[in-house]
């Protein structure tokens, strides 16, 4: 169990942000589009860095801990489902707090 300790992290930082979007009606979720073009570069940034950071020696991860499967560069897949799963919290996590102070975004 404890090669999934990654993911259960993973798993433990939805579940505490999800219930922001139907409850407080964030509309971060079913506003895909923009969520993607959000994620893609900061996503694609630290992947990159991760590899380099590997690639020299500078960086590693507990295979006890991650899943085992990795992708080209040794990069685990848990570390990528990482660059995708907080942000999203984080998103919701201030999208919630705009909705509940009532302050408008950006673009509104």
């Amino acid at each position: 169990m404890r090669h999934l300790s990654y993911l259960l992290v993973l798993a433990g930082c939805l579940v505490a942000a999800l219930w922001l979007e139907p409850v407080l009606k964030v509309n971060v979720l079913r506003r895909w589009r923009r969520l993607l073009l959000t994620l893609l570069p900061v996503a694609i940034v630290f992947i990159l860095w991760d590899l380099a950071a590997i690639a020299a020696g500078h960086w590693t991860f507990d295979p006890e801990q991650t899943t085992g499967i990795l992708l080209p560069g040794g990069l685990p897949i848990d570390e990528v489902l990482f660059f995708v799963v907080v942000p999203i919290c984080a998103i919701l996590g201030f999208e919630a707090t705009r909705a509940v102070l009532r302050r408008p975004a950006g673009d509104e």
